[in-house]
């Protein structure tokens, strides 16, 4: 059973930066994609990027430029560094597996805010 644990959110102002990262229970080779999701206040939970295994990274356009995902296959981990954070960036921010996802985990809370 693949496990994901996120974490790396905090408070931030606007413009500033944060770099959050899934931690996975087995290799990155042994899954197809990856995907980090966000649910603002109030809002349905959606993908902001994505990773799969032998590349191919993909984003939501509001997040284009300032978003950039990547993977440490050695530490079995994807990260999002997220860049000119603004306000409307706010949410907790998931990681789950495409196509087969599973349980989804506490997820790590951003705040956007001066």
């Amino acid at each position: 059973q693949v496990q994901l644990v996120e974490s790396g959110g905090g408070l931030v102002q606007p413009g500033g930066s944060l770099r959050l990262s899934c931690a996975a229970s087995v290799t990155l080779f042994s899954i197809d994609a990856i995907g980090w999701y966000r649910q603002g206040p109030g809002k349905q939970r959606d993908m902001v990027a994505s990773t799969r295994r032998w590349g191919s990274n993909q984003y939501a356009d509001d997040v284009k430029g300032r978003f950039t995902i990547s993977r440490d296959n050695a530490k079995n981990t994807v990260y999002l560094q997220m860049n000119s954070l603004k306000p409307e960036d706010t949410g907790v921010y998931y990681c789950n597996v495409l196509g087969s996802p599973i349980d989804w985990g506490q997820g790590t809370q951003v705040t956007v805010s001066s």
